[in-house]
C-alpha cells in the first residue's frame, strides 16, 4: 500500500458511517444490573419494551425505509425463557430481551422472523444494537450452562451478563473471541483477496482469523496472512481501521490494513487449501471488471470486509447478486 493510499484510507475512515453491527442507540446502563428492585420496577413499567429472540432471530416489520424490530410491552412478553436487561434509551424507556428456544406464533401478518445477516444493515441504530446485544448474549448463555471450574450447572445473574455456578459460586462472564480481518496490499496497490472453499463460486473477500493466546493483534494479522495465503506482511505497516461485533457466535472483528513485505518473494501466493481454496492480487480494474461480468462477488454488505475493500477501492461496491 502506498503512503498516499494509506493516508486516503485513514482519512476515509474518519468520515465513514458506523459499521452496520457497530451501531447503538441505547445506553447499556450497566450500573443497574445488580439492582434487583430497580430491574423489577423497570420490567413492570408500561413504557418498557421487550425483544423476543430465538436461534439468533427476532420478529421484524418491513417499512419503506428498511426494517424495524417488533418490541412488545413487558406484560405481553412470554413468561418462559431467560431475561436479559439491554439498557435504557434517551427517552427513559427500558429495554429487555427474552430468550426462547423458538419464536412464538404471531397473529400480526406484517411481522416475519429475521436474523442479523439478513436485516442487520436495514435496521436503525437502536434496533441494530438491541438485536446484536440480544443475540450475542443468547449465544453465550446457551453454550455456558455448566461451570468450567467444577462442572455443576450455572444460573443467570447480573441481568443476563453473568452466569454463576450453583455449587461453587464461580462467576462466568460473556466470552468474546477476538478476530483480525485485514486488507493487504502490495507495492502496486493491489489488494489480496481470497475465497473460502465453502463459499459460492466467485465470492472473494479479505483474509481473517482468530487471535491466539499471547499474541498481539499485529502479530495475528501477519500470521494469518502467512498461514492462509503464504504472503508476508510488513508488521510496521499494520494499521487499525475499525471494529464491529460479529455474534456468529461470539466474535469481535478487528479491521486492519497492511502492506506486504516485497522482499524475497514475500508477495508470492500459496494458499493453505483449508481456510482458502483460492487467493489473488486484484487491481481496482480487475475487481471492477470481475464485478461487472459477475465472475467476482463482493463481500457481504454488513461485513467489515466490505468496508475495508470499499475504502481501498475508493467507493461503494455493488450489492451481491
Amino acid at each position: 500500500m502506498t503512503v498516499q493510499s494509506q493516508d486516503a484510507i485513514e482519512g476515509a475512515v474518519g468520515g465513514a458511517a458506523p459499521l452496520p453491527l457497530a451501531r447503538a442507540g441505547v445506553d447499556r446502563a450497566a450500573e443497574h444490573r445488580l439492582d434487583e428492585p430497580w430491574l423489577a420496577a423497570a420490567w413492570s413499567h408500561p413504557d418498557t419494551r421487550v425483544l423476543v429472540v430465538a436461534e439468533g432471530q427476532a420478529f421484524v416489520v418491513d417499512t419503506e425505509d428498511g426494517s424495524e424490530l417488533v418490541l412488545v410491552p413487558s406484560f405481553e412478553a412470554p413468561d418462559a425463557g431467560e431475561r436479559y436487561f439491554l439498557g435504557t434509551g434517551d427517552d427513559g424507556v427500558s429495554y429487555f430481551a427474552v430468550s426462547l428456544d423458538s419464536l412464538p406464533g404471531r397473529l400480526d401478518g406484517d411481522a416475519r422472523p429475521a436474523g442479523l445477516r439478513e436485516v442487520g444493515g436495514l435496521l436503525g441504530a437502536r434496533d441494530s444494537g438491541l438485536l446484536v446485544h440480544s443475540v450475542a448474549l443468547q449465544n453465550w448463555h446457551r453454550s455456558h450452562r455448566f461451570c468450567s471450574r467444577c462442572g455443576n450447572p450455572t444460573s443467570v445473574a447480573s441481568a443476563g451478563h453473568v452466569r454463576r455456578c450453583t455449587s461453587c459460586a464461580q462467576e462466568h462472564y460473556p466470552r468474546t473471541d477476538g478476530a483480525v480481518i485485514m486488507l493487504v496490499t502490495d507495492a502496486q496497490d493491489r489488494a489480496l483477496l481470497g475465497r473460502h472453499a465453502l463459499w459460492p463460486e466467485g465470492r472473494y473477500s479479505t483474509l481473517a482469523g482468530f487471535v491466539e493466546p499471547g499474541e498481539s493483534l499485529e502479530q495475528a494479522v501477519a500470521r494469518e496472512v502467512a498461514e492462509e495465503a503464504g504472503v508476508r506482511v510488513d508488521l510496521a505497516t499494520v494499521t487499525y481501521v475499525a471494529s464491529q461485533p460479529w455474534p456468529f457466535p461470539a466474535s469481535l472483528m478487528l479491521g486492519f490494513v497492511a502492506r506486504a513485505d516485497e522482499r524475497d518473494g514475500g508477495t508470492d501466493i500459496t494458499v493453505d487449501g483449508e481456510e482458502l481454496s483460492e487467493a489473488a492480487w486484484f487491481s481496482r480494474e480487475d475487481l471492477k471488471a470481475g464485478m461487472a461480468d459477475r465472475t467476482v462477488l463482493p463481500p457481504s454488505g454488513i461485513s467489515i470486509a466490505r468496508r475495508l475493500v470499499e475504502l481501498w477501492y475508493g467507493g461503494p461496491l455493488p450489492e451481491s447478486w
